[in-house]
This record gives C-alpha cells, structure tokens and sequence, in this order.
C-alpha cells in the first residue's frame, strides 16, 4: 500500500489519541506542542486539523484556537443512518452495474482485510475496508452519490476507526464484506442492499456503546469532600 502522507499519520495519530481520552472534550489543542510532538511543520499539523473538523471531531474557533468536540450520540446516529442508506443504494447499483474488474479490484480488498483481521490491526483494516467500500462508490454509476458517499465516509472516519475496536468486531466486519461482495458479484441487487446497509446499522449500536463506555473513562473524578 501506498506510503501515508504526513497529514494523515498526524490526523490519525490525534483521532487515536481523542479516542483513548488523552485530550478530553473541550480541550484546546496547541499546533505549537503538536508540531514538538510529532516532530514536524506546522502544515501537516493545520491540514489534520482541518480534516477533523470536517469529521467533527475538533472545532476551529477563529482567533481561539482548536478545540476536542463534544461528541454527541444522538447525532452522530443520525449520519450512520443516513451513511447505511447510501451504502445500500451503492451496492444495489454496483451489483447491477459494477465492471469485471472492479470486482477484482474488491476481491483483493477482501484479501487485503482478511489479512489484518487475522493480525488484529485495527489501522490497517480500517484503511482497507474504506478501499473495499470505495470501490463499491465508484461502481455504483451514479456521480452524485458516489461523491456524496465519499464525503460522508471521510466525515465519519474517527468513529468508524473506533467501532473497529469491539471485541470480534473485525471478524463479523469480514464477514459482512464477503456476503457484500458475494451478493454484488452475483448481480443480486437486493441482497447486496441489504448486507450493505445493515453492515453500516449495526456499527451505531456499537458504536454508541463505545462512546457511553469512552465518556465514563475520560470524564475526570469529582474531587473527594
């Protein structure tokens, strides 16, 4: 796979290190001690942040500062839901209208998945599973929901990452690939639908819960007295 930019690896690094409560919500982030310890420039630093506030994991307060979000459950259930529609109407065109190889090009990133699902990296799985959904955007044939599906994708791409950590949850997640790719390969509009959205829908649940479960780990203890 190809090398990750400098951006990403930074953007990637910060999302991990929100996730695992080493800076809480309200938190202002200091480009200055993030340039020290990532031991880089300021622009890798800027474009990571700029790419978590289009996910909405930090805001960008002009003349504040950048700031950890608030994460909201509810909300960010709502873009799942809206993200599972989109899915399913993907793989129902793609199983219509996907090219021979397209379908190759999914083989190898069930291939791809398979490999980190059995190591149990996270990380790498996550970025092969966004290849193997964004072969099914772009087999779809339908422009507008390809970019559509694309930008809300790359918008919830910390939480995603983070569902990869329930136990098993990497193992259930290959095994909705290969009924996806199964169904798409077999023209089976319908079925490719359905294990496309209900792959995305059981991810809030999870989800949901990891959050309820982050929230109790990274909010700090009363004082005693």
């Amino acid at each position: 796979m190809a090398r990750v930019p400098e951006s990403q690896r930074v953007r990637d690094a910060l999302e991990t290190a929100v996730i695992d409560g080493r800076y809480r919500p309200g938190e202002r982030l200091d480009p200055a001690q993030l340039e020290r310890e990532f031991g880089c420039s300021r622009t890798p630093i800027r474009e990571a942040l700029q790419a978590l506030e289009r996910s909405g994991l930090v805001r960008i307060r002009p003349k504040r500062g950048t700031y950890v979000t608030e994460l909201s459950i509810s909300e960010l259930a709502e873009r799942f839901e809206v993200m599972a529609e989109l899915e399913g109407m993907a793989a129902r065109l793609s199983a219509r209208r996907i090219e021979r190889e397209s379908l190759d090009e999914l083989e190898r990133a069930l291939r791809e998945c398979e490999k980190h699902a059995t190591t149990g990296d996270a990380d790498s799985y996550y970025y092969a599973n966004a290849w193997f959904h964004g072969i099914i955007y772009d087999s779809c044939g339908n422009e507008y929901l390809r970019q559509q599906a694309h930008a809300l994708k790359r918008a919830l791409q910390p939480y995603r990452r983070l569902q990869l950590r329930v136990p098993d949850r990497m193992r259930r997640s290959l095994a909705e690939h290969r009924g996806i790719a199964d169904a798409i390969a077999g023209g089976d509009t319908e079925t490719a639908e359905n294990a496309a959205r209900d792959h995305v829908l059981v991810q809030v649940k999870e989800f949901s819960q990891l959050v309820r479960t982050w929230r109790q780990v990274t909010e700090p203890t009363p004082d005693a007295g």
